[in-house]
């Protein structure tokens, strides 16, 4: 099937074609150190990167929703492992096609190279919000971002669980609910359901991130 259009992705208009792989729940679709051979678009779903530490922890690099590209992350073989968080559905198609349309297309070597750009402030953000900020401030600054990713809404849902939030924030399971409780009882959110958040103060949430100038 053909890869529809990546808006906001700088890659729209790409001619190319892939096929459907349907993951369940904690599947993999790739784990570190295998042969990065194919590129990757979820479809529907989310799909979680992670790296496992010797000791047998994990750490979430990313997650990926609808829209998103993954499979980009080395140039021979893959550098992290990714699986399904809940069901989902992603468009494969061979890595050397994009490489090849790129070459081809301008436009297509510049959304990639966005692309890449934009991934590498992901990455360097991500340094900050682990190295820098307390772990409400951590919280905050994932909610922001998830609400972002939703398109602006202060009404969103959080596909992953507590824990994955955790090993993506580098914060305890403990701690995640403690302060997910605390951002409740000081109105900052509401909590309908497990997945289901609500900003109820967003002005609240960006104090609370750390992120606003003094």
């Amino acid at each position: 099937m053909p890869l529809p259009a990546m808006a906001g992705m700088g890659l729209a208009g790409m001619a190319l074609t892939g096929t459907t792989v349907t993951l369940r729940r904690d599947q993999s679709l790739f784990l570190a150190g295998d042969a990065a051979s194919h590129v990757y678009r979820v479809m529907a779903g989310c799909v979680r990167s992670l790296a496992l530490m010797p000791d047998g922890r994990r750490q979430v690099a990313e997650f990926h929703l609808p829209g998103d590209l993954l499979g980009l992350d080395g140039r021979d073989a893959h550098l992290l492992s990714a699986e399904a968080v809940g069901d989902a559905i992603l468009l494969r198609f061979p890595r050397r096609q994009l490489e090849a349309e790129a070459v081809r297309d301008l436009a297509a070597a510049r959304g990639l190279y966005d692309l890449a750009c934009r991934s590498l402030e992901t990455a360097q953000r991500r340094l900050m919000v682990l190295g820098r900020k307390t772990a409400a401030e951590r919280l905050a600054s994932f909610l922001l971002e998830m609400a972002e990713r939703a398109g602006g809404d202060r009404r969103f849902d959080l596909p992953m669980s507590r824990q994955d939030i955790a090993d993506h924030l580098g914060l305890t399971i403990e701690t995640v609910s403690r302060i997910f409780s605390q951002f409740r009882r000081q109105g900052l959110i509401a909590l309908p359901s497990a997945q289901r958040v609500e900003l109820r103060d967003r002005d609240a949430v960006e104090t609370a991130s750390g992120d606003c100038a003094a």
